[in-house]
């Protein structure tokens, strides 16, 4: 029970395992061994003569293991998360992947074997109802066809994943989360330093600054090295795989054309001095600058509301919020709360950030957050709330076609965000806190649209770069500097130390190029908000349906109903003006 954010919930994971060392996780490792290795005998080398109804029934056998394996999966991620320094939870993690992958390394032919056939041929098939069920599936998993390997190849990628660039991944979560910042009389962990930057006081604000850049600093060498190795790494498989480019790979995962990704980016991009440039001149001025030091970003208005608010107080608001727009959508949300669901206190080794894990659909999903009962903290619990919800109402499409691609896999998040922020921003009393409030909103949507796609350029700069050899520590500072002046405008100053501010960011390492799933999301979301304050008839029936859509469908079908198209280059400059429109009202006030 903490005093001031009341009792904070923790993860009830016994709702997946009983305990590492448990009977039924014992059990069910060895049953999915057994039914792969059953799955393998049956099957392999014979998908191309198995007929509609044969290849559906393998599939859903397929499925059955996916569920099962990613059950044992997710348990052991999130026993890590907990506390991501604790040797013997990362031994854990790292033993039950390994055994995950000799058992998913049998199952490799499968996709392979269907990719080998013709197009015409499993049309044919798929006239079975058995089979047709998985066309969604079918379609995405044939978009890897021209880049798939030899059999033996892609069997040697899959087992040396795990000493590969999942082991890199681990590094660097360890890495991190074991460095700690001195801060006055105290040492912080990540979330807690990074808390400090959006302090009222300036002084705290510089300190921390200064004490996050200079321990980066001190440990770039690690970081550069991990970064350089995975770019390398990310470069051979591309080459190998007949890639365009760095992007292509996750673009073609995440079921977008490049063509729409370059025209988010060059949007943005174009939007930097009406959207970043602009507010933060205007942040200047009110705080009686000319320009700020890059410490002050995230610094809060005078006006700003910063009383801590305890976890009920947060629940009540964003369930409250979610309610108004739909009860079915606030019933689902109302299902995280008292349940073990959430694990909501920033404690020493835990997983830095937040995240919803889906885990699978025969389970529930999981939050985590640090929560410590800022507005921001509020609007974090948003969040990651709608993926949660989302992941419910998807789980109906199953475990191989829940999933939905990253581009939309932001929309009910920054939607549940967008809804809790109007519904704040109704109840403010006065102009000065209306003031405040909006711009914290702004700062959030520049985060998440021009940050993310800063980010993604210096992911882009820097994966070009490598091609012509590794890159030093200082070259890579050098490239994140050229960005973040770019992105953010003439309005910052940035010291030294700024340079070294790339190396925590672990999507670079986790997941290249995701970022720019963020913005997509963020102007999807204030396209299909400005749709909803339009009077759409059943909008929050066909918004559910989307929900509930998983991966089914893909952006320009999930979004027609909405009379919006992700194609047209035009959408983004309708999300993006949303933006522009809060800071157009800031200019006013």
């Amino acid at each position: 029970m903490n005093a001031v954010l009341g009792d904070l919930p923790t993860w009830k994971l016994t709702d997946l395992y009983s305990s590492p060392s448990g009977p039924d996780l014992d059990r069910d490792l060895k049953k999915a061994a057994e039914q792969a290795d059953a799955f393998a005998k049956t099957y392999e080398g014979k998908v191309a003569a198995l007929d509609g109804k044969g290849l559906g029934k393998a599939i859903a056998e397929y499925e059955a293991l996916s569920d099962l394996t990613g059950r044992i999966g997710s348990y052991a991620q999130l026993y890590y998360a907990q506390n991501m320094a604790d040797s013997e939870r990362g031994s854990f993690s790292q033993n039950v992947q390994e055994k995950l992958t000799d058992i998913g390394s049998k199952l490799v032919f499968f996709r392979l074997e269907i990719n080998k056939l013709e197009d015409a041929d499993l049309a044919a098939k798929q006239k079975d109802p058995a089979l047709a069920k998985y066309g969604p599936w079918l379609r995405d998993l044939r978009v890897w066809r021209p880049h798939q390997l030899s059999d033996e190849l892609e069997k040697a990628l899959h087992e040396k994943y795990v000493v590969g660039r999942a082991a890199w991944s681990r590094l660097f979560d360890e890495t991190i989360t074991r460095l700690r910042y001195p801060f006055r009389n105290e040492t912080l962990n990540e979330p807690q330093i990074l808390d400090r930057l959006s302090s009222k006081d300036s002084a705290i604000r510089k300190e921390a600054a200064k004490s996050f850049g200079k321990v980066q600093g001190d440990n770039i060498a690690v970081f550069s090295l991990i970064t350089n190795t995975l770019a390398k790494d990310k470069e051979i498989e591309d080459r190998w795989r007949k890639y365009a480019r760095p992007q292509s790979a996750m673009n073609l995962g995440n079921v977008v054309e490049d063509e729409v990704v370059d025209a988010l980016a060059s949007a943005v991009k174009a939007a930097y001095p009406r959207l970043a440039h602009r507010y933060y001149k205007l942040k200047a001025k009110w705080f009686g600058v000319e320009t700020m030091p890059y410490w002050d970003r995230n610094a809060p208005l005078p006006e700003h509301d910063d009383r801590v608010i305890p976890w009920p107080e947060a629940e009540k608001t964003v369930l409250d919020a979610y309610n108004a727009f739909s009860p079915e959508l606030a019933g689902v949300g109302r299902k995280f709360f008292g349940t073990g669901w959430i694990d909501a206190p920033a404690s020493p080794g835990k997983s830095p950030g937040a995240f919803a894990h889906p885990t699978v659909p025969s389970s529930h999903p999981f939050l985590l957050l640090n929560y410590q009962g800022k507005v921001r903290d509020v609007m974090t619990l948003a969040h990651e709330l709608g993926h949660g919800v989302h992941q419910v109402l998807a789980a109906g499409q199953g475990a191989l076609m829940a999933d939905t691609p990253l581009t939309l896999a932001e929309t009910a998040s920054v939607f549940g965000e967008m809804l809790t922020f109007q519904s704040l921003l109704k109840s403010a009393p006065d102009t000065a806190t209306r003031k405040a409030m909006l711009a914290g909103k702004v700062e959030d949507m520049l985060n998440t649209v021009v940050r993310q796609i800063a980010f993604y350029d210096f992911e882009s700069r820097v994966h070009m770069k490598r091609r012509e050899g590794e890159l030093t520590p200082d070259a890579l500072g050098e490239i994140w500097m050229a960005v973040q002046k770019e992105s953010l405008g003439p309005a910052f100053t940035f010291d030294d130390e700024y340079k070294h501010y790339w190396s925590y960011i672990g999507h670079f390492i986790h997941s290249p190029f995701y970022v720019y799933a963020y913005a997509f999301g963020d102007c999807l979301v204030n396209s299909l908000y400005a749709v909803y304050q339009s009077g759409l008839p059943d909008f929050q029936a066909k918004y559910l349906d989307m929900l509930k859509a998983g991966g089914v469908k893909r952006h320009k079908e999930l979004l027609a109903p909405f009379g919006l198209d992700a194609s047209d280059p035009a959408f983004w400059d309708k999300g993006l003006s949303v933006i522009s429109g809060f800071v157009d009202e800031l200019e006013k006030l």
